[in-house]
């Protein structure tokens, strides 16, 4: 990617071929810009991850060209990985100020926020970052302060939407601003880089509004414990679960670290007036079951979130049962449905009432629909088309729209390195990508040595054996064995092949007995051959070799 004056390039690392891990590049006068740095969650496609994000690699190795990072808006799959990747980054970060707040607190976890240099942009403002004339423009979503990015270069301009929708009732924040985007669309779009969530989708993703309404009704009717369960970033439902548990005489009680923090961050700037604070877990414990509702965090099935601990009846505080209603406000995203159906299992043997989607209007999508795109592109009129935030199948859904449009579609993948200008657009490098686990406190390559040792242990156990030999390499004493998940401590068939593995060593040679990596191979190889009689699968062996 040399650069030329006038030039101008666009680059995924994340976020293009599949749903979260956004991160976006473009250059220009040989400097670049970053757009959102988000995560992703492993799911049945990777069970021994919790939460992943793109590797930074490329842009890292070149981050004294990096000018800035522009968040969009504050969901997790936008915003949650720069606590994480900035100090490979290491560059300035800007930022609504509803996304300003929750970054801070993420940066704070892990003891960056006096490090990143946050410069706060209101709604709808231009700013300049390096090369790149920027400008926000309001967009409605399913999260305060979504803003598409229009970016003026001296080739061309480029609208990157980030997540939106037509909502004729957003009731948290502004409507799309239709004006300022035909205003755009009047003084020419090169390209368009738009968000394909729902481009498979017909008709359009409805309204806040109307959930609000649906809720206050479907609340009022509910007798015992009532929880909600939705993406906590989402603001306007938290306002019109609220609002509802209000109408039916209800004390809200918030259940969820995530959710106390965007609480705490809507409250910052404004959002929630009139919505009295919130009741803690412990004040939920002394208040009549038909007199409360709660949020609760877990609408996807996390393993160790509200909602799953306690449908596990795990929870310290808060215990629901018969006669109680679980409200999933939320929709199933792929990747989650066997985790939430486990919770919605666990619920219901409890005696739980359960209300989703499919049941009442609980929930409308953050995500245009198809008529939603085709009026953006009728007030956009770029003349490329991007698709990106999708699989495939959505991607190709988008690009099969636009070509209808008389719009030209440009099919990516993350890696691809699309020269917008000069010259017609075209594919002309790829970049290497790739994505980091968030492993405890670290990061680690997810298609590397620890995560393929994670996946082996997984789905074929881990057997470790403790061996003490003498100088000679003669064994002093049993070797020791331990196989959790495969064999109980009891089980007879340990002793067998800790007999067998002893056997085997007593017939090494004298020079293998004497060269401790040599024995410790050896002694490998006798375990996988005693373990392979017993078990149809390999699972991972290590040995613990002690001369004494």
């Amino acid at each position: 990617m040399n650069a030329i004056n006038g030039d101008l390039s666009f680059l995924p690392l994340g976020g293009t071929g599949e749903i979260g891990m956004n991160l976006n590049l473009y250059r220009s006068g040989g400097q670049y810009l970053a757009v959102d740095c988000g995560i992703g969650f492993g799911g049945s496609e990777h069970p021994e991850v919790e939460v992943m994000m793109p590797d930074p690699a490329f842009i890292a190795e070149r981050r004294e060209r990096l000018a800035g990072l522009v968040i969009t808006h504050a969901h997790e799959d936008h915003i949650g990985a720069v606590a994480h990747l900035w100090r490979s980054l290491r560059c300035p970060v800007y930022a609504t100020p509803f996304g300003a707040s929750v970054l801070r607190r993420k940066l704070g976890e892990v003891g960056l926020v006096n490090d990143v240099r946050i410069h706060i942009i209101k709604p709808s403002a231009h700013f300049e970052v390096g090369p790149f004339k920027l400008q926000f423009l309001n967009m409605a979503h399913s999260i305060p302060e979504s803003q598409a990015l229009v970016i003026r270069t001296q080739a061309g301009i480029v609208l990157h939407t980030g997540d939106w929708k037509f909502d004729p009732e957003p009731l948290v924040g502004p409507r799309c601003d239709e004006a300022a985007l035909k205003a755009l669309g009047d003084e020419g779009v090169l390209a368009m880089v738009c968000d394909s969530t729902n481009a498979m989708v017909e008709g359009e993703s409805g309204s806040e509004g109307d959930v609000r309404r649906s809720l206050s009704d479907l609340i009022q009717g509910l007798r015992g414990r009532v929880a909600v369960t939705c993406f906590a970033s989402n603001v306007a439902r938290f306002e019109s679960i609220a609002l509802a548990a209000r109408d039916a005489g209800r004390t809200v009680a918030l259940i969820g670290r995530s959710l106390r923090n965007i609480d705490a961050s809507a409250r910052e700037c404004g959002y929630l007036k009139g919505i009295p604070p919130f009741a803690s877990e412990d004040d939920a414990q002394d208040i009549p079951d038909d007199n409360l509702l709660m949020i609760v965090t877990g609408s996807q099935g996390e393993p160790r979130s509200a909602l799953s601990r306690i449908a596990a009846d795990q929870h310290p505080r808060i215990e629901l049962g018969e006669g109680d209603t679980v409200i999933f406000s939320s929709r199933m995203i792929p990747g989650n449905e066997r985790a939430i159906g486990t919770v919605q299992d666990n619920l219901v043997r409890r005696g739980v009432k359960l209300i989703t989607d499919k049941d009442h209007l609980t929930h409308v999508s953050g995500h245009p629909a198809r008529e939603e795109l085709k009026r953006l592109y009728s007030l956009v009129r770029p003349k490329y088309s991007v698709p990106v935030h999708g699989e495939w199948r959505h991607l190709s859904a988008h690009a099969a729209l636009a070509q209808d449009l008389q719009v030209k579609p440009i099919l990516l993948e993350d890696g691809d390195i699309l020269s917008l200008y000069p010259g017609l657009p075209e594919v002309v490098d790829s970049a290497p990508v790739g994505k980091l686990v968030l492993d405890g406190t670290r990061l680690v390559p997810l298609q590397g040595g620890v995560m393929a040792s994670r996946r082996r242990m997984l789905f074929n156990g881990v057997v470790i054996a403790s061996v003490a030999v003498d100088a000679k390499g003669d064994l002093r004493g049993k070797p020791r064995i331990s196989a959790p998940g495969l064999f109980d401590d009891e089980d007879p068939e340990i002793a067998r092949v800790i007999g067998e593995l002893a056997s085997a060593m007593g017939d090494f040679p004298g020079p293998i007995r004497r060269d401790d990596d040599a024995l410790l191979d050896a002694t490998k190889a006798a375990l996988r051959r005693a373990l392979g009689k017993r078990l149809a699968k390999r699972p991972m062996v290590d040995v613990h070799l002690m001369r004494v």
